[in-house]
């Protein structure tokens, strides 16, 4: 029973000593693999998984790279922030097709995922660079793999993307070839664009990447000679560690080869994509070099999952926009989930937890895709079966990319690690292909084309044929189970009796050595008279543990025979000198099951690896109807409405999905009304009003069904935005050194710069960093520029001069955010009381500021010294304007050839009808300007 209850597996147990003395026989009565030198002759040879035998890298201690292409050393220098220390700030890593491929299935868009693990042995941790280079030596992921339902965990896994940017020279400059891979994540993304000198598409997309390291060409990081693109790229990512490499390692001839060796067939077609694409093909070149360097292992052939991606398939977040609507990273708490990603996440796997991370930063554009997505989720709304179904299934998965990431790579080396690696991988492959009929029968009866799509990818035989093969060599109990121990006792116990002589005699010893173990520290417990109990963990092996209550411990005095004794809570911990000897056998022990088991693995993997490509279809399956279940489960919480698709952006009663989370009560709802007629919305009100809100709201909105999910509110119409610009906020920036005002000014130029015609625009507050009269100078020309565009906007200001805008440009509307004065019962005081709702016109509030410092703890004193000294000023103000004439002509003036120019591009009137019009103009000229003589007026024409 001790031996059973070691093993914790009820179901199957390894054979007990008499059943393992009845079924081997030997000369020496006892028989250990470890005490046999003459059997590892016997052993056949190591086999290497895949269709390629690779050459064993020795020199991975070396001081440099010699690569076997005669081309030289491949790493020149390396970066690393001096302040880094270790791995990066935890960060999510993921970059991929937004849409699945059953969105897309002409282009075979087979989406997979990034992970949380990676595949490596110990030696691989140390990398022959320089010592500069040391901030990332652990950036290879270790070996445990990691198997979390909770899918917060899971989104904030440490950083494992490697991305190889390069830049055409000469007359190309301003092409930008990216190629990147997840170390835990058999995927390359390729992408080539074009980019203005703000790189802003770079910025964004390595924003989107979170890469743990950046590779470059030598002659773009030369020292004094450095391209713009590589000091920008430095300049944002502060803590990312950047590497040199020699330029003739971006060879796009290079690149095309390897996508022809390693893409899997089912993702061909990327070849026709990016044949003419030199720059991303020479990205790719130097990256998987560069990672077949690191990693100490090559990919295997037709192993990869490859894909292109250009910059208009999706739309474009850029990373301080991101920050400021708090899609991922909440401002006051990085550690709050109030975010949109809090709000929106129910994935119950990793994969699905990124994909939802990916289409939040960059949203579709594609109205049939995103119209298919909701058909989906409406399917899940109104069929409860169909609902808990799925997510009862889906929940059972574990991370399916993390799984591809270890079957598709070769170790140079073969050590423990990797063997071990081998075999849980192959349970987990079996745990998984398992889940797939039960997925299918979940999925039978569902209706919408997306739903129907993805039933359909999962009647492919080859999740039959490998199930097969596997059974035919692993036991059918064997899976997938929690805790160390047990997990191990399923490696050891996994491939089924008599398929390997050698490995059945390792397993027979290590049952023995488990049974006195256990025998042993019995005894131990009866000579002392001591309730000890038998514990393992995976870094200690076996141990003795006893509580502290124990009545024999004489003041918590321990034998002397035991030793390393430590206390948690209300147990002690320790061992004896016998217990880690046994300890040392078993672990001999293991390391000859692991390495038998890993010959059978390998052979096995050798047989169904053909077919292993199928688990691309199957993550992309789980990953996109997790994420549609999230969907439906935040829909069920709240009264969301499935959203529209025209050219108009009108909300009815809509209100902000992450305040919602936060207060008590339901967030005061408000219209949103924006046409191409109207796309310019000015909206005034005091300090606290809920106008930051309100903008915020509705990016979030837009994002939210950008992405497929439905949106909170009573209706809503969105016009697709292929950008969302936002600048919000009133603070320095220390690392740059930019005051309030400057990154204010940086932060409407980029705008400026990138907006279009498709864009959403966000503004609120700009020019309060400066005087009153500059910020509203700057203010009215930077609304002048935007009005010029069909972008919608919406531009909220404390500077009541912007209002009167309307009067000029027929497309502006004036809304504002009513109060109501409250006098209190106490004496004559005034309060503002905030009513949070959204109505037409400007706001008729005057000195609000004083009003809010009215409630502040300011002395009453200061407050009625304000009060006059803002009464004299504005009277003064007042003054000069009527004492100066030529100021109120110029405005008439100004008015009049605005309305002129205007009339003069849009106008489809009629002769008659003009003229009536110009003389009407002429009118109000005439009645604006100050009666100082006849120049001051028009002459009839």
């Amino acid at each position: 029973m001790e031996r059973e209850r070691l093993q914790g597996n009820d179901r199957w147990r390894p054979p007990s000593r008499e059943e393992a003395r009845a079924g081997f026989t030997s000369s020496s009565g006892r028989c250990s693999l470890s005490s046999g030198p003459g059997l590892r002759a016997e052993q056949p040879p190591r086999y290497h998984f895949g269709l390629l035998q690779t050459p064993r890298c020795a020199a991975s201690s070396s001081a440099g790279f010699s690569s076997d292409d005669g081309m030289g050393p491949l790493v020149l220098q390396g970066r690393a922030d001096s302040s880094r220390s270790g791995l990066p700030p935890v960060q999510n890593s993921y970059f991929g097709d937004k849409s699945s491929y059953a969105e897309n299935v002409s282009a075979l868009n087979f989406t997979s995922s990034s992970s949380a693990r990676g595949f490596n042995s110990a030696q691989i941790g140390k990398t022959p660079l320089s010592a500069s280079r040391s901030g990332c030596r652990n950036r290879t992921p270790l070996m445990g793999y990691s198997v979390k339902s909770s899918s917060a965990t899971s989104a904030h896994a440490v950083a494992s993307v490697i991305v190889a940017v390069i830049e055409g020279r000469g007359l190309a400059r301003g092409e930008v070839g990216m190629a990147s891979i997840d170390l835990k994540n058999p995927e390359v993304v390729l992408s080539q664009f074009a980019d203005n000198t703000t790189y802003a598409k770079v910025i964004t997309k390595l924003k989107i990447l979170t890469p743990l390291e950046i590779i470059m060409s030598n002659t773009a990081c030369d020292t004094g000679n450095a391209t713009k693109l590589f000091s920008l790229i430095t300049e944002n990512f502060k803590n990312v560690t950047f590497t040199s490499v020699q330029r003739k390692y971006f060879s796009e001839s290079k690149g095309l080869e390897y996508i022809e060796q390693l893409c899997t067939s089912e993702f061909s077609t990327v070849l026709m994509e990016v044949q003419s694409k030199y720059y991303c093909l020479a990205a790719v070149a130097a990256l998987l070099k560069y990672v077949e360097f690191i990693q100490n292992s090559v990919y295997a052939p037709k192993s990869l999952k490859i894909q292109f991606q250009g910059s208009e398939q999706t739309a474009m977040i850029d990373s301080t926009s991101a920050l400021n609507l708090e899609l991922l990273t909440n401002n006051r708490d990085s550690r709050n989930g109030h975010t949109l990603f809090g709000v929106l996440n129910y994935t119950k796997t990793p994969g699905g937890s990124r994909r939802l991370r990916s289409n939040i930063l960059e949203p579709l554009i594609d109205v049939e895709t995103i119209n298919t997505r909701l058909d989906s989720v409406q399917e899940l709304l109104q069929d409860e079966e169909l609902f808990f179904g799925l997510q009862s299934v889906i929940s059972r998965f574990l991370d399916t990319e993390q799984l591809l990431s270890v079957l598709v790579q070769i170790p140079k080396q073969d050590t423990v690690k990797t063997a071990e690696s081998k075999i849980t991988n192959l349970i987990y492959l079996k745990h998984t292909l398992e889940l797939v009929d039960p997925l299918k029968d979940a999925l039978r009866s569902c209706k919408t084309p997306l739903l129907r799509a993805y039933y359909s990818s999962l009647e492919d035989n080859r999740f039959g044929i490998i199930l097969e093969k596997i059974k035919t060599v692993i036991n059918d109990d064997t899976r997938y189970t929690k805790g160390c121990l047990n997990m191990r006792t399923q490696k050891c116990y996994a491939v089924k009796p008599n398929v390997n002589e050698f490995l059945d005699i390792a397993r027979r010893t290590y049952t023995e050595i488990v049974d006195d173990i256990a025998g042993m520290i019995t005894q131990l417990g009866e000579k002392y008279n001591l309730p000890l109990k038998t514990s393992f963990s995976s870094a200690r092996g076996f141990f003795i543990q006893v509580n502290t209550e124990c009545a024999a411990l004489a003041d918590g005095q321990f034998p002397s025979e035991f030793t390393k004794i430590t206390k948690m809570k209300n147990v002690y911990s320790f061992t004896s000198a016998d217990l880690i000897k046994m300890n040392e056998r078993c672990q001999e022990s293991l390391r000859e099951i692991y390495h038998m088991t890993y010959l059978v693995a390998c052979k096995l993997l050798s047989e169904i690896y053909e077919h292993i490509h199928c688990l691309y279809k199957l993550s992309d399956t789980v990953s996109m109807l997790d994420m549609l279940l999230s969907f439906a489960h935040a829909c069920t919480l709240s009264d969301y409405v499935r959203p529209e698709f025209t050219d108009t952006l009108a909300i009815k009663q809509g209100w902000h999905p992450i305040l919602e989370k936060i207060s008590l009560e339901k967030p005061v709802p408000n219209n949103t009304y924006i046409t191409e007629g109207g796309n310019f919305i000015i909206i005034t009100g005091p300090n606290m009003s809920g106008k930051s809100t309100y903008l915020k709201q509705i990016a979030l909105c837009q994002i939210m069904s950008q992405i497929g999910s439905f949106v909170p509110a009573e209706y809503s119409s969105f016009r697709i935005a292929e950008q969302i610009f936002t600048r919000i906020g009133m603070d320095d920036d220390i690392e740059t050194n930019s005051s309030t005002f400057m990154k204010e000014m940086k932060e409407i130029t980029y705008i400026i710069k990138n907006s279009n015609d498709r864009s959403l625009i966000i503004i609120d507050e700009l020019g309060r960093g400066t005087s009153t009269e500059e910020g509203i100078g700057i203010c009215y020309a930077v609304c002048e520029y935007l009005l010029s565009l069909k972008a919608f906007t919406l531009f909220a200001t404390h500077f009541l001069e912007l209002c009167h805008i309307d009067a000029l440009y027929p497309n502006v509307e004036n809304n504002h955010f009513e109060v109501q004065h409250v006098r209190s019962s106490a004496g004559n005081m005034e309060k503002i009381a905030y009513t949070y709702v959204l109505s037409k016109g400007h706001t008729e509030e005057k000195n609000y500021g004083l009003k809010a410092a009215e409630v502040s703890s300011l002395p009453p004193s200061i407050i009625l010294d304000a009060k006059e000294i803002t009464t004299r000023i504005a009277r003064q103000m007042l003054q000069q304007q009527r004492s100066t004439p030529e100021a109120l002509q110029q405005r008439a003036m100004y008015h009049l050839a605005t309305r002129l120019v205007q009339t003069a591009r849009n106008s489809r009137l009629d002769s008659d009808s003009l003229r009536i019009y110009l003389k009407g103009l002429k009118k109000k000229y005439d009645a604006d300007c100050p009666a100082s003589g006849p120049e001051q007026t028009l002459d009839h024409q």
